[in-house]
């Protein structure tokens, strides 16, 4: 029986991208900038806030913990500072919904608060792993509980004493190195989190961006507890992740052009332009800049004929998040696709791996799952009912599939676009993609 509240996805075959445009502001930058704004002495002011739910959720549970916060209004968010120590214990549970950034890192941040705490979430949410966040933070002296299979809800006590830690970490991951130095924001000594490999440091820039001291050097990321942070202005970017769509659905579909403005640029994040470019992707990279400590450029994409690759396993933790659109660019490709080293995939919203090779599959398209990866075979779109189980990032990567599908795409459980890219169906249909939202029975 299909939820009757169900969104689906809607997409004719054909259609080309063309114009210019600004995808939503950067979800990983939005939803850092409530969180240290919130610590900070005064006032901060964010414009290109992301208005999607999963920063609206982080922005809701620092308002429960006495938070004042303007807006959002057209990107544009003023938030009053309580300082480090100035949060006050929520009434209940803090609901951050589909939102794994909030928790991860918020997990971190109450480890150091006075007050008890829960961080709860949506069905897909507490269905997530969590201990490789909260061990690292119990070696710091916090008190976190989960569930017996270590997934939320997160109960973090109070009035713990946390203690700095070197930690190396087993798998690349910016949510856990985030949430350790947001829990070194409060720990005694110096903390320090060394990755096997380069991951979005967003969190470091904007930390000294609001006069935190923090020391960066080969792989390592190092701050002391008892500092203060200064509010100031934010400007936030346009999201990769969501321009990442219109740059794979631009290079796929004939006869394209599309400029994608003001894109956030940071070289942690970049992976999906290299990839795309070793495939053989039509990318530009043009009027480069920074803005607010981080770097932006405008990017003009064009259709170009794709070859399979081997995805090199250093650009893996640099495209962690687009990599279901990139396996519709593979699809498209001349050959073969070998993605490894990424069983990251396999733990976000959904097993991205498993979900998008049935669904390519569905599609006409072999696709083989392997434990890290996934071999596509570059091939000819067909047409069908793809379910993206809930998972924002599926949704838009099948969407676009349509500009090279024989027939129609259906694409299932779309709600969560929200989450991440709010007006997608909208701009997407501007830019020249066939598509229309539904509700009710598939």
């Amino acid at each position: 029986m299909t939820d009757p509240q169900e969104v689906i996805l809607q997409v004719e075959p054909g259609g080309r991208l063309h114009g210019q445009c600004r995808v939503p502001g950067d979800k990983s930058i939005s939803h850092r900038a409530i969180m240290l704004g919130a610590l900070a002495e005064g006032e901060t002011r964010i414009t290109g806030f992301l208005e999607g739910e999963d920063c609206l959720a982080t922005l809701k549970a620092f308002r429960a913990m006495g938070v004042e916060i303007d807006g959002p209004e057209k990107g544009q968010v003023h938030v009053r500072g309580v300082g480090l120590h100035g949060l006050k214990a929520p009434e209940g549970a803090l609901d951050v919904g589909n939102s794994g950034t909030s928790m991860r890192l918020m997990a971190g941040l109450l480890s150091g608060q006075a007050f008890d705490s829960t961080l709860t979430g949506d069905a897909s949410l507490t269905r997530r792993p969590m201990r490789r966040v909260t061990e690292p933070l119990a070696r710091m002296g916090a008190r976190i509980r989960t569930s017996d299979d270590g997934t939320p809800p997160l109960c973090i006590e109070g009035g713990a004493l946390l203690q700095g830690i070197d930690y190396r970490m087993p798998i690349a991951s910016a949510q856990v190195k985030s949430s350790l130095l947001l829990a070194g924001l409060y720990a005694q000594g110096q903390t320090c989190v060394t990755e096997p490999a380069p991951t979005r440091d967003h969190t470091e820039r904007m930390l000294a961006g609001f006069g935190y001291r923090v020391q960066r050097h080969d792989g390592c990321v190092c701050l002391r507890g008892g500092g203060q942070l200064q509010g100031g202005i934010i400007d936030v970017p346009a999201d990769i992740s969501s321009a990442a769509f219109f740059l794979v659905g631009a290079s796929i579909a004939p006869d394209c052009e599309l400029r994608l403005e003001h894109v956030g640029m940071n070289p942690t994040r970049t992976g999906i332009i290299d990839i795309l470019k070793l495939m053989g992707a039509d990318i530009q990279v043009e009027n480069p800049r920074e803005v607010g400590g981080e770097p932006v450029a405008d990017l003009l994409v064009r259709s170009a004929p794709l070859r399979g690759v081997r995805i090199p396993p250093e650009l893996v933790p640099l495209a962690i998040d687009e990599f279901p659109a990139l396996f519709v660019a593979a699809a498209c490709a001349q050959g073969e696709t070998v993605l490894t080293d990424a069983e990251e995939l396999r733990v976000k919203e959904s097993d991205r791996i498993q979900v998008m090779a049935e669904g390519l599959t569905t599609l006409g398209i072999r696709a083989r799952p392997t434990p890290d990866g996934i071999v596509i075979e570059g091939g000819q779109f067909t047409g069908g009912t793809v379910d993206s189980h809930g998972d924002h990032r599926v949704a838009m990567s099948f969407a676009m599939a349509a500009l090279r599908a024989q027939t129609p795409i259906r694409i299932r459980q779309c709600a969560n676009v929200n989450t991440s890219f709010p007006g997608f169906v909208q701009l997407a249909g501007r830019m020249g993609l066939n598509i229309q939202q539904q509700e009710g029975e598939a």
